[in-house]
Parts: structure tokens; C-alpha cells; sequence
């Protein structure tokens, strides 16, 4: 299958999963990458908002031990700002919560961990996002390409591959509600 009908299959039994199921699972990935090396080593962390039924990380949020940042789509590019529980949010260009535009800007050098939110992933650590190459274009800059990364998916779009295409980089590691591979 290609990916553009590999996107639509998962994003549909994505959002076909109750509530309560997406909750479960969500908060289930929550507890897993809370005992990952990579992450409780992390002083700041790069995460998401959750956006059509995504596996919702918010649970972590409010954790302050971390620092938290999230990205605001510019232009092209995503744009990472700090951001706090109870500071406030704004729906972007895709319809995806994004911290306010005068929110602190996060130096690349003070990034620890990269959670990138994911349609699938592979086995090998490959991931299809939703086509608009935002995260391919930033993981391949110099200030980024060495930030360890994990993939967030839900176990089902968990697969043993993926088509990849030249420019694709592989995630350090993918969690699911089972761990990490």
C-alpha cells in the first residue's frame, strides 16, 4: 500500500477507537516513556498536542521537572516555544492547539528529547506523519538531526515497514502503549 492509503487506513481506525479506549491507551503511552532512559534523563523536552486522536501525552505536562516545548507551523517550518500548564494556547493553521506567538523561543541547544507525533512507525524507527514533510525538514537540519527522537503511535500502527523515501531518517525509538521497541 502506498502512503497516502496506508495514512487514510490508519487515521480511520485511529479515529474510529472510543473515548475511553483512546484514553487507556493514551494514558498508558504516559506511563511507559516515564520509565525511558531517554526521557527521564531529559531536562527539555519537545512534545505535541494532541490532534485528531493522536495518543494524548497531556498527562506528562504537568510534570515540572521537564520543560516543555511546543511548535507553532511557520511557513514551512516548525517553530519551537516554551510553554507551561496554564499558559495560553491558540489553534493554528491545521487546526492544532500552538502556543502564543510571544512565547518564550527554545534554543536547539537546550533540547533533550524530541516526542514526534506519528500516523505509523516502523520497526526499523521510520515514520508517516501527515504528508506536509514538517518534521522531515526539521530532523534533517544540523541544529536538530542529533536530538534523540521518539515515535508516539498507538500499537496497531506499529508495522514492520514502512515505504521510506530517500530523505526519511529513522526515529531514535518508538513507544507505543506496550513500550518501546
Amino acid at each position: 500500500m502506498n502512503k497516502t492509503g496506508l495514512r487514510q487506513t490508519l487515521l480511520k481506525t485511529r479515529q474510529s477507537m472510543s473515548v475511553g479506549e483512546w484514553r487507556e491507551k493514551s494514558d498508558r503511552i504516559c506511563t511507559q516513556l516515564q520509565t525511558s532512559a531517554l526521557f527521564t534523563q531529559a531536562k527539555t523536552i519537545l512534545a505535541y498536542f494532541t490532534f485528531r486522536q493522536e495518543p494524548d501525552l497531556t498527562l506528562l505536562f504537568t510534570d515540572t521537572k521537564y520543560r516543555w516545548g511546543f511548535s507553532r507551523c511557520v511557513g514551512k517550518s516548525l517553530v519551537w516555544h516554551r510553554w507551561e500548564p496554564g499558559d495560553s494556547l491558540e489553534i493554528g493553521t491545521y487546526g492544532i492547539s500552538e502556543p502564543h506567538p510571544h512565547a518564550p523561543i527554545i534554543d536547539p541547544a537546550e533540547v533533550d528529547l524530541i516526542l514526534v507525533p506519528s500516523v505509523a512507525c516502523d520497526y526499523q524507527g521510520y515514520r508517516l506523519g501527515y504528508g506536509g514533510g514538517y518534521y522531515d525538514r526539521l530532523l534533517s537540519l544540523p541544529q536538530w538531526n542529533t536530538k534523540p527522537t521518539i515515535g508516539i503511535v498507538f500499537d496497531f500502527a506499529y508495522l514492520p515497514q514502512l515505504p521510506t523515501q530517500p530523505w526519511d531518517r529513522p526515529l531514535q525509538a518508538v513507544y507505543t502503549e506496550w513500550g518501546s521497541n
